[in-house]
C-alpha cells in the first residue's frame, strides 16, 4: 500500500511539474490563462452578447488559440486607445481587437497577422450628401473611433486634395467607442462616419437602417494583427504554434468563412509593417 502511495505521489508531482513547465514555456502573466485585451464595443469582432459574455470573431479566434495551446482564454475589456499601453504594461498577454498593422504600431509592439479587412463610410439614411470616397469627405465632419489607423489617411487627404481644391478640410471627430461615433451621425453632430466595413454593416442592422453605407467599395485595405509586448518571445511563440494547429485542423478557415473575412499572407504583412502596401 505504501508503494502505491509513493507512486501516486510521484505521478502527481510529475504532472504538476509538467504543468508548471508548460506554463513557464507559455510565458503568460497568469498560470494556465491567456489574458486577451480587446475593446468589447466593436461588433462583429468584439462585443458582449445577450448573456453578458464576450463574443465575436476575435473571441472565437482567441478561444481556439488558447485551447490549442492548452490554456484558457480570459478576455479583458479595454478602450481601443489604451490597448497598446495595456499590453506594454503587462495588463494582458495579447491584444486581439481588430488592430490594424501599421509601421508606427510595429515600432511599439510585435505582431502576428491573422486577418485582412478594410473600411467604409456611413451616413444618415436621409443625408443629402452620400460620400463614396475619402475625397468626398472634404468640408464634412467625420466621426471615428479614437486612435483609428485611417485617421492619418483622412488627414492626408484633407491636407492635399481638399486644400488644393479649396473644398474645406475634413473635420475628424474622435470618440472612445464606435457606437458613440455612430450616435454622432444619428444625432446630426457629424456628417459621416468612417469605420471598419464589417463593423459598419453591423451598425446598419443595429440602427434598423437609420444609417447607410455610402461608399461602394472597401477603402484602405489593411492587415489585422495580434499585438504582443516587445520582446515577449515566449507568449508570441505559444500563440504562433497554436495558430498553426488551428490552421491545420480547419478551425481557422471555418472562422474566416463564418465572418466573411480573409486571411493575410506573409507578403501582405511585410508590406503593412513597412508601409508599402
Amino acid at each position: 500500500m505504501k508503494t502505491i502511495g509513493i507512486v501516486a505521489t510521484l505521478l502527481a508531482s510529475t504532472t504538476a511539474a509538467l504543468l508548471m513547465s508548460a506554463t513557464a514555456r507559455a510565458g503568460t502573466i497568469a498560470s494556465g490563462v491567456l489574458l486577451v485585451g480587446s475593446d468589447q464595443t466593436y461588433p462583429p469582432y468584439d462585443y458582449v452578447d445577450g448573456d453578458n459574455k464576450p463574443a465575436g470573431f476575435d473571441v472565437e479566434f482567441m478561444t481556439a488559440i488558447a485551447k490549442a495551446a492548452g490554456l484558457t482564454a480570459k478576455f479583458l475589456d479595454s478602450r481601443f486607445e489604451n490597448l497598446i499601453i495595456g499590453v506594454g504594461g503587462d495588463k494582458f498577454d495579447v491584444i486581439a481587437s481588430t488592430l490594424y498593422v501599421k509601421p508606427a504600431r510595429a515600432q511599439q509592439i510585435d505582431f502576428i497577422p491573422y486577418m485582412k479587412t478594410g473600411v467604409s463610410i456611413a451616413v444618415s439614411a436621409n443625408a443629402k450628401r452620400k460620400p463614396v470616397s475619402p475625397e468626398d469627405l472634404c468640408g464634412l465632419k467625420v466621426s471615428s473611433i479614437k486612435s483609428a489607423a485611417w485617421i492619418a489617411n483622412l488627414q492626408e487627404v484633407s491636407q492635399t486634395t481638399c486644400a488644393t481644391k479649396g473644398l474645406g478640410q475634413i473635420d475628424v471627430r474622435e470618440f472612445p467607442t464606435s457606437p458613440e461615433a455612430t450616435q454622432a451621425v444619428l444625432s446630426g453632430g457629424v456628417d459621416a462616419q468612417m469605420e471598419d466595413s464589417a463593423v459598419l454593416k453591423q451598425a446598419v442592422t443595429a440602427t434598423n437602417g437609420k444609417i447607410v453605407i455610402s461608399s461602394t467599395s472597401t477603402l484602405y485595405p489593411v492587415i489585422v494583427g495580434l499585438g504582443f509586448k516587445k520582446g515577449n518571445a515566449d507568449v508570441k511563440k505559444t500563440v504562433t504554434d497554436a495558430f498553426e494547429k488551428i490552421k491545420a485542423n480547419g478551425e481557422y478557415d471555418a472562422l474566416l468563412a463564418k465572418y466573411n473575412v480573409s486571411g493575410a499572407t506573409d507578403g501582405e504583412f511585410k508590406q503593412a509593417v513597412s508601409g508599402t502596401n
